[in-house]
């Protein structure tokens, strides 16, 4: 009992301070711009560990270590596709979409893909912020079940319970503040995630070498006890597979690569928001060493817990992170570090409930309007869209939970096909080849998605993941339609 108060207490010490420290951001917001994309203003290294919390979310700390606690060392592959995307993206993206969004003045993800093939602009605008909005419902419900499910792992309460704390955690300073608001918030998450990703596997390679009585005294023992006691493939970097099965492997865990070329809004937004080119070239180191740190950690995290619980000692893999700490660590550390947890799904869902939000408001609602709103009333508007959006993500986040569904590792996964892929692909060929147009944009969005739906539903995404199909079919489909598909002649009122 005395260590749930310690939790308690440091738990809303901790989440009380983010709240009003998001709120102080808040006061800075005068506009729409400000609201959206944080007056294109920040600093690098804001930027960077804002991108990086948001990028890793629960996947970071709930999902990659619960994927490793269950698999073994076949997550290596799932750790280097998304270092390397990650690297790919700061380096071959960042700058260059930090200079577009200054060039168009733009406000949100896909009022850039429109002002870069003008001839189609509304439509673009249409598909891109519909899509965007409907799917990341989905998004933002994974991130308030991994709320949730470390509540539930911390303190006994139900999921549910968990996950409607977290949306009060969250809702007040995003609908107050906007983005503003958000990153400034990610770093202080962004830095006790951090710290939890390497103090985490340091003091838990320490309590494994102090307690002899547990499954095993290293991870390498523990990984072949677990293979020998019939969990095949623990110890291979292939899973047990061979030939053709081990590329499988191989792909399937690389595939995360493809989803961070661009096609993640939430992250190019970041991009987007980036001051100067001088501050997107330190955004871009400080990014790359975070994340390097953070995989290896995140990773490490999982197979010590196999170390320590075996390879079925935990009913839910995903709490393989909250459940090793509360072991090395004292109670009063222990609360702090996985607040951490809590605070990288907070940094994830606050992010996606705002490009939601201004999706919504800059692309459908406000170019319906006949007469231009004043920025106050747009400001007003944008934080009312925000709380209905939180509002029903929390409903879908509960109905998903009802219907058994709440793996976060899968449904990340699903999201990053559905939407990363294609608009990987549109990025890409949107910055680098002159003669992709408008008409071949939407054709890449609709068809890519159209794809991922029928590759999930037809059971083909469990031979190859749509991760990496959805990727190479959208690119075929791009190319196909920018050289067979005459570009819109008329241009469209943007």
């Amino acid at each position: 009992m005395a260590q749930e108060t310690v939790f308690i207490v440091i738990m809303a010490a901790y989440l009380g301070l983010l709240i009003l420290w998001g709120v102080f951001q808040g006061r800075k917001v005068k506009s729409s711009s400000d609201y959206a994309i944080a007056g294109r203003k920040l600093p690098g290294w804001v930027a960077a560990l804002s991108e990086r919390a948001t990028g890793e979310s629960s996947w970071a700390l709930l999902g990659l270590p619960g994927a490793a606690y269950a698999t073994g060392l076949v997550e290596i592959w799932t750790a280097i596709g998304c270092l390397s995307g990650i690297i790919t993206a700061w380096v071959l993206l960042a700058w260059r979409l930090r200079r577009a969004a200054a060039e168009y003045n733009v406000n949100t993800f896909t009022q850039f893909i429109s002002c870069k093939h003008g001839e189609l602009a509304n439509t673009i605008r249409l598909t891109g912020s519909i899509t965007i909005v409907l799917v990341f419902f989905f998004y933002v419900a994974a991130q308030f079940l991994g709320g949730g499910k470390s509540l539930e792992s911390m303190f006994g309460i139900s999921p549910v319970t968990g996950m409607l704390i977290t949306v009060a955690i969250i809702v007040p300073y995003t609908i107050y503040g906007g983005l503003q608001s958000v990153v400034y918030t990610d770093v202080i998450q962004a830095i006790i995630m951090i710290i939890t990703l390497v103090l985490g596997p340091i003091f838990g390679i320490k309590y494994l070498m102090d307690n002899p009585d547990i499954y095993a005294a290293n991870i390498g023992i523990a990984l072949d006890k677990a293979s020998e006691a019939g969990n095949y493939g623990y110890n291979s970097i292939f899973g047990g597979a061979k030939g053709f099965g081990a590329g499988i492997m191989i792909a399937t865990g690389f595939s995360w690569f493809f989803g961070y070329l661009g096609g993640q809004p939430q992250l190019s937004m970041r991009f987007m928001a980036i001051r100067d080119d001088k501050q997107a070239k330190r955004a871009r180191n400080i990014g790359v060493i975070w994340t390097v740190f953070a995989y290896v950690g995140a990773l490490t995290l999982g197979w010590i817990g196999i170390a320590i619980f075996g390879p079925n000692g935990l009913s839910d893999a995903e709490q393989v992170m909250p459940e090793v700490i509360m072991r090395v660590f004292p109670a009063g550390i222990a609360a702090l570090l996985i607040t951490g947890a809590i605070a990288a799904m907070i940094s994830t869902a606050d992010s996606l409930l705002i490009l939601s939000s201004t999706e919504l408001s800059e692309n459908l609602i406000a170019p319906l309007t006949k007469s231009k709103i004043n920025p106050q009333k747009s400001l007003k508007l944008s934080r009312l869209i925000t709380a209905g959006l939180a509002l029903i993500a929390t409903l879908i986040a509960y109905i998903v939970y009802r219907a058994g569904a709440d793996n976060i590792f899968s449904l990340v996964g699903y999201v990053w096909a559905f939407i990363g892929c294609p608009y990987s692909v549109v990025i890409l060929l949107t910055l680098f080849w002159k003669k992709y147009h408008g008409r071949a944009a939407v054709i890449t969005i609709i068809g890519g998605m159209l794809f991922t739906v029928v590759w999930i539903a037809t059971g083909m995404d469990t031979i190859i993941t749509s991760r990496i199909i959805t990727f190479f079919f959208s690119l075929l489909l791009a190319i196909i339609a920018g050289v067979a598909v005459p570009k819109a002649i008329a241009k469209q009122n943007q």
